[in-house]
């Protein structure tokens, strides 16, 4: 049986640091994982998601980087790896490689670019499932897929054994958290995946049906975040309600100027605190000097530089 509490509430989806000439920095992505354990931002940390930049990196370069972090940290904080592809013949190849390797959870976006219906939709996580021995969380991002992994899509794959919970984007349709809380089981477990709407997710489900939040912004702030929902569940809604509204400034400002992915400036943010975070891969470009500055002014306010 999946144990949420083994995982934790912040799961940090962490940064992939790409060198200047665009390769993969793998010592540098071992330092990032190192100080988040440190740090005491992350309960685990998850390899290769949306804010890993897997859409930009090669099957080969995945799978190393869940080598060499595995082999770095993997006895220090449980890992989860990212194993989403556009094909489910790939996905699965990657999943496999992730289970030879000692992972026991993957997470696996919904199919992008293609744009299936639902029936398709379901029969790619399915054969995913049938195809490996270890835990599938699906991951819903419709502003990056394209799709939405409707609730009866989610009823349905709740009833295979190894697929255990969900991440959703809870900002892009907020009640949709209660709509999967309401068609599965007791066990099946909610990630929220937005920064901005983590106590909003725990009002839904509460600390039973919540696994915790996917969290970019933990990089930064994750002990804060923590303690939080720490503050939530205690019944202490007003100070929890205040300290999410005093975040909500760092969150936005990562998006500045229509960027939909945060992680370049996310990755500027951490470069001001001790990380060696790099860059991001094109397309996606670092910050100007002007979106840098308004990051670290939003940073100074909350006390993080």
């Amino acid at each position: 049986m999946y144990n949420k509490d083994y995982y934790g509430k912040i799961l940090v989806p962490m940064v992939t640091p790409f060198k200047e000439d665009q390769s993969v920095d793998y010592d540098a992505a071992v330092s990032i994982a190192e100080k988040l354990i440190a740090d005491n931002k992350a309960d685990s940390i998850i390899l290769t998601g949306t804010t890993g930049e897997f859409f930009t990196m090669t099957f080969e370069e995945r799978v190393k980087l869940f080598q060499v972090v595995k082999e770095a940290v993997g006895d220090k904080i449980p890992l989860i790896a990212g194993t989403g592809c556009a094909s489910t013949v790939e996905t699965i190849a990657l999943s496999k490689k992730a289970e030879e390797l000692g992972f026991e959870l993957v997470m696996i976006v919904a199919p992008y670019y293609t744009k299936p219906n639902q029936e398709q939709i379901y029969n790619h996580y399915k054969t995913i499932a049938e195809s490996i021995n270890i835990s599938i969380m699906l991951y819903n991002i419709p502003i990056f897929t394209g799709v939405n992994i409707n609730p009866e899509t989610v009823a349905k794959l709740a009833k295979i054994e190894n697929i255990i919970g969900i991440k959703d984007e809870a900002e892009l349709n907020v009640k949709q958290i209660t709509e999967f809380i309401n068609v599965t089981p007791d066990d099946f477990i909610i990630y929220n995946g937005d920064d901005t709407m983590i106590i909003e997710t725990y009002a839904q489900g509460g600390k039973h049906r919540i696994g915790g939040v996917v969290s970019g912004a933990s990089h930064l702030i994750g002990n804060r975040i923590r303690n939080m929902i720490e503050t939530f569940l205690a019944g202490n809604v007003q100070e929890a309600a205040e300290l999410q509204q005093s975040f909500l400034p760092l969150f936005r400002i990562m998006g500045q100027n229509n960027r939909t992915n945060p992680v370049s400036l996310i990755k500027d943010a951490m470069n001001m605190i001790g990380y060696n975070a790099g860059v991001s891969r094109l397309p996606l470009t670092p910050g100007t000097e002007e979106e840098k500055a308004k990051v670290r002014q939003v940073m100074e306010e909350l006390d993080i530089i």
